[in-house]
């Protein structure tokens, strides 16, 4: 029935023209399914009955200690263990968004169904609901297995790890000896703060900074240089010299890494024995003096890398038309101003993902800085050798200090550091910009 002014009327006559929606939110928020059954939808009201029912027997325990577990990280020392207690409220957390997730859709299913009914509307049957949520929801439940382990596998030990940057997980407050407490911010005061974890910090991010530009960049510039080499016409050859150039990239990174480190050895090492020593009269402290191992190590990065970029520039220089250089030879343009104008911009825009990808992994390469000198050599007045970066000095304080708590801040900060980093980037990298929206 429609009135004169065209607004739709509720036909009086319809057995649920005195349905209650907001009665059947009600009862649904009371307990799942109510709501449906309100609304006599008997099978889904008793599925979702059965399902909540299900859920408060399995979960209800291990939520309630899970919640209680992760304020207060347990009471008794050497009965609760703060770290089981905290992974077991994180897990419980999970599982109770997941349970509000399905509590959330039965309260709307029912107060909609209410309103349908009230209008005189059909309702859709069972079979039509679950043919519906098949044909709509068919790609969510491929991905769902995969989300579940992305959850459980990744999201949960990230959780795990920002937590303990809050706590005063150490060596001498360790579970189940003793319990560990929430210490809030003080972690990263101390870091900015306490004489040696401020020096040691400055140092260390100082140097992960100047390593990841300065060895990305190098191994960067030396494999575009070698593959415009290479692409160019007069040389012959270039099979061969193509092979030869991607040769390091076959080789496993850290066998080269130990083979370099033998060969810079202060004592016995080739560098200074066979060569610098015969023909200079030299002997360089690769492995003592810090200034020398960061440049041994940029220079082994530069080695590992450029086989990568020599490869991926090559690749790219192929698509890029002769066409373009014909026309710019007939407007007169030199060499400088092809590659400024034509090849530079080219490889740029088809690789810059890829090499801002270079940049993000030699921030946390920890291979070469590890395998090469531990880190070292030590440094007085800090608790990270010369050449150590971030990550590796969150090892050591993981593996060799045990000083969790404030491995877990560093880690924070590192992770900011290269999501913002990687984040800008992107935005501003034009393969990553919608076609059509390039400007």
């Amino acid at each position: 029935m429609t009135s004169q002014n065209g607004n739709a009327q509720v036909d009086q006559k319809h057995p649920f023209h005195n349905h209650k929606p907001v009665l059947a939110l009600v009862l649904s928020i009371l307990f799942a399914g109510l709501g449906q059954l309100y609304n006599r939808r008997w099978v889904k009201g008793f599925v979702l009955i059965i399902l909540q029912t299900s859920y408060l027997i399995v979960f209800y325990d291990f939520i309630n200690i899970g919640l209680w577990g992760i304020v207060t990280l347990g009471e008794i020392p050497r009965v609760d263990h703060s770290v089981l207690l905290m992974l077991q409220g994180i897990i419980a957390i999970i599982i109770l968004l997941m349970g509000l997730t399905v509590y959330g859709i039965n309260i709307r299913d029912a107060y909609l169904d209410a309103q349908k009914l009230k209008a005189g509307q059909p309702v859709p049957t069972l079979r039509e609901g679950f043919r519906t949520v098949y044909e709509k929801g068919f790609p969510y439940f491929l991905v769902l297995p995969g989300l579940l382990m992305l959850i459980f596998v990744v999201i949960v030990p990230l959780i795990f790890m920002v937590l303990l940057a809050f706590t005063d997980y150490n060596l001498y407050n360790s579970p189940p000896r003793n319990l560990l407490n929430w210490v809030g911010l003080q972690n990263f005061i101390d870091l900015l703060t306490v004489p040696i974890w401020q020096s040691t910090l400055i140092n260390v991010l100082s140097w992960t900074i100047v390593w990841t530009f300065v060895a990305t960049t190098l191994q960067i510039a030396l494999g575009m240089f070698l593959a415009i080499l290479v692409n160019d016409e007069r040389v012959k050859f270039k099979r061969l010299i193509r092979t030869v150039f991607i040769l390091p990239w076959a080789v496993p990174a850290f066998v080269t890494i130990i083979i370099f480190s033998a060969m810079f050895n202060d004592q016995f090492g080739a560098i200074n024995r066979d060569i610098l020593g015969p023909l200079l009269g030299v002997q360089i402290p690769w492995l003592s003096d810090p200034f020398w191992t960061r440049f041994a190590l940029i220079m082994i990065q530069t080695w590992l890398g450029f086989p990568f970029i020599f490869a991926l520039f090559t690749g790219v220089l192929q698509s890029v038309s002769k066409d373009w250089y014909e026309a710019a030879e007939v407007d007169g343009a030199s060499r400088w101003q092809k590659f400024k104008y034509i090849t530079f911009p080219h490889l740029m825009y088809a690789t810059a993902p890829l090499l801002i990808m270079q940049y993000a992994g030699n921030f946390n390469n920890f291979n070469i800085i590890y395998l090469f000198n531990q880190g070292g050599p030590a440094i007085r007045g800090q608790n990270a050798g010369g050449t150590d970066i971030l990550i590796s000095w969150v090892y050591k304080l993981t593996f060799d200090s045990n000083n969790y708590n404030m491995a877990a801040a560093i880690s924070i900060i590192m992770g900011l550091f290269v999501a913002g980093f990687a984040f800008y980037q992107f935005r501003r990298t034009r393969a990553f910009k919608e076609e059509g929206k390039i400007y």
